[in-house]
């Protein structure tokens, strides 16, 4: 009976000097369905644009590139940059370093040394404009045309200013200092 009294004992004074150990919940498990970015190949997104016209971002990336990889796991997993990503561009994920050919309109791209070492595509040279930056998001017009490179990382936050500015056709009228400077997002 000693011992009932001793085990009873110990778990009372363990629920007095603990008591969230005790109503501490498990953690909330993903349930894999949130929403996610559409990514396409560059010529899937570039017919697509062809058939239902619709800007594009590319995300240049390359397989060696932290801040690549901070990117994918923080910026282009928040809510509000999937939803509005989704919603105005056809979205493209890049590896500057592929290794096969790329026929767009009658012109090939390939990678002139496919199995080097951090050989760059001819296609990464032509959309970065032959500056060599990871990450680096290129945004196209509607007919496919250059509109601007953004090089680097970029928080939600700043992202959201910076895809709203093309997403709104902002970047036609207004410059984007003068644009994020009353720019009210949804991230706070």
């Amino acid at each position: 009976m000693k011992k009932q009294n001793l085990i009873i004992l110990i778990l009372i004074s363990f629920a007095l000097y603990f008591p969230s150990a005790l109503n501490a919940q498990a953690p909330e498990k993903s349930t894999g369905k949130e929403a996610k970015i559409k990514w396409y190949s560059f010529e899937e997104a570039y017919a697509l644009s062809k058939k239902k016209p619709k800007k594009m971002c590319v995300d240049i990336f390359t397989e060696w590139c932290g801040w690549c990889k901070k990117m994918d796991a923080e910026t282009f997993t928040n809510p509000t940059i999937v939803k509005y990503m989704n919603a105005h561009f056809y979205c493209v994920k890049f590896d500057a370093e592929r290794k096969d050919t790329i026929v767009l309109d009658g012109q090939k791209f390939v990678n002139p040394n496919p199995t080097g070492k951090r050989s760059t595509h001819q296609l990464t040279n032509e959309l970065l404009r032959n500056q060599m930056s990871y990450p680096s998001y290129v945004f196209l017009n509607e007919k496919g045309q250059s509109i601007s490179v953004v090089p680097g990382y970029h928080g939600a936050k700043e992202f959201e200013a910076v895809v709203s500015w093309f997403g709104e056709d902002a970047y036609l009228t207004k410059k984007f200092d003068e644009f994020s400077a009353g720019f009210k997002g949804e991230i706070k």
